[in-house]
């Protein structure tokens, strides 16, 4: 049998919505979930030291508390797809909005380790709701011709978010002269670096109150007028409203409430493209970027930079990756999804290679390191086109790709699945760096090097082309 959604002409895939300045407030709406991700993610790189001096702990215990956050990103990504389902994706979202202004406040104001792990943990909950929500309700409200676009503002808000953590953090550092725990207003300063993340909380949360429910949604729980509405709104008047009306319930008819056990039924226990997209997230973290943006600062100081520089070094970084975000934007409904991932993968390595070879060359131990000059400059220019490769690469693409590659009848499932492996991939790198980098920091970028390589004929063989096609053409 024919479906409708080839059915529809080309002409359809196109239409260029009247108002697609509101397609793109509501994407960038949806997408200040990812801001709080990347402003979270970051800010603690700003309070490692003090943390650290503050509690008395060596680099393993720290290392937990850092990671901490990312034992709630899986549970967050695990169940918000299930939740979404039932009550909507705005809902989750001001749920995520709460959990992320709680979480703010009380990692400001911890009375012990334990208990600013208890609040990263909460807001790492949050992070993984987001995490799944953002990229699923974009693409379900974003006209085709536009998706992958509007689907890479999740990480373009990731990436501005990591760089505003680091223009806070350097702003209230210069306000304690300095001092991660010079005192401003009766708070040492990293707290007011972890507490300032109140603000975009709320923005979230308000913004939430503004835009639709997604159109899917409504038509799954039988408000189909409001569906049209919106459907009108985002996709154009020249869209033949029934014909998409038609096309999204002849395709939730061949689907049911997505459970964990749909994802099963392949020769390894899950389908394969629920494999292909945990490989995406998985590799998206084993190359080592979140080492970039959780370290850094103690990174560079450990290789002789002065804190003050290497937090201008950090914040450099994350312009860079704002510049390779944009990058993504502009071509990855040009070229395609495989293409970029694959320019990716090959400067990371070349990247991360060369990395390896400048720390090699570090010499002491403890605060007395240093690299040579040429090595400290090949180490700075590294880390930066490392970070320039992987933003115009696979920081927006799996994040595209996730959301458009698995079928309507087990999307919210295998997002949340590939997005818990994003998290828990993400958590054992940021657990075991401080140890590798301790053992031999050259080892541990040869280490993201080996995954970089290794990405490149698992995008050649598995990675699905998703350019162009419609949602429910996912089968």
């Amino acid at each position: 049998m024919t479906s409708t959604s080839q059915a529809q002409p080309p002409e359809g895939r196109k239409a260029r919505p009247e108002h697609l300045g509101h397609v793109i407030f509501i994407a960038a709406a949806a997408a200040m979930g990812g801001f709080l991700f990347g402003y979270d993610s970051s800010v603690i790189n700003g309070a490692v030291v003090a943390i650290r001096d503050r509690f008395d702990v060596g680099p393993e215990v720290l290392a937990q508390v850092i990671a901490a956050a990312l034992i709630g990103c899986a549970i967050g990504a695990a169940t918000a797809g299930r939740i979404a389902d039932r009550i909507g994706r705005i809902r989750v979202m001001q749920i995520a909005a709460t959990l992320f202004t709680i979480s703010a406040v009380g990692s400001a104001l911890p009375f012990a380790l334990w208990d600013l792990a208890m609040w990263r943990v909460l807001g790492g909950v949050a992070i993984g709701m987001a995490s799944v929500i953002g990229p699923a309700y974009i693409a379900e409200v974003s006209p085709p011709a536009y998706r992958g676009r509007l689907a890479s503002f999740q990480q373009a808000a990731i990436v501005i978010g990591i760089a505003i953590s680091q223009l806070v953090n350097w702003a209230i550092l210069s306000f304690a002269d300095g001092k991660q725990r010079g005192e401003i207003a009766g708070l040492e300063a990293w707290q007011w670096m972890l507490g300032v993340m109140v603000v975009p909380s709320v923005l979230y949360g308000l913004l939430s109150f503004i835009i639709p429910e997604s159109p899917r949604f409504l038509i799954s729980v039988g408000r189909e007028e409001k569906a049209r509405k919106v459907l009108l709104d985002v996709e154009g008047k020249d869209v033949d409203l029934d014909l998409r009306v038609a096309e999204i319930e002849q395709n939730m008819r061949h689907e049911h409430k997505p459970t964990f056990k749909d994802l099963l039924g392949g020769r390894f226990g899950f389908l394969p493209i629920v494999w292909i997209g945990i490989g995406l997230s998985v590799f998206q973290q084993l190359v080592g970027i979140n080492v970039i943006f959780y370290y850094s600062s103690s990174l560079w100081q450990s290789v002789g930079i002065n804190p003050e520089s290497s937090f201008l070094y950090s914040f450099e970084t994350s312009i860079v990756n704002i510049i390779g975000t944009v990058i993504a934007m502009i071509f990855v409904d040009r070229i395609g999804r495989k293409p970029l991932a694959l320019i990716g993968s090959v400067g990371m390595a070349a990247s991360l290679g060369c990395a390896a070879w400048a720390f090699s060359y570090k010499s002491g131990v403890g605060d007395a390191v240093s690299l040579p000059s040429l090595q400290g400059t090949v180490a700075l220019i590294a880390a930066n086109f490392f970070v320039l490769f992987f933003a115009l690469s696979w920081g927006v693409v799996v994040w595209v790709l996730l959301g458009e590659m698995f079928p309507g009848r087990i999307r919210a499932a295998a997002l949340g699945v590939a997005a818990s492996a994003q998290w828990i991939a993400n958590w054992l790198i940021t657990v075991t760096f401080p140890t590798l980098s301790d053992w031999n920091l050259s080892g541990a970028y040869m280490i993201y090097t080996f995954f970089a390589l290794l990405s490149i004929p698992f995008i050649l063989k598995w990675v699905p082309e998703t350019k162009g096609k419609a949602l429910e053409e996912m089968g």
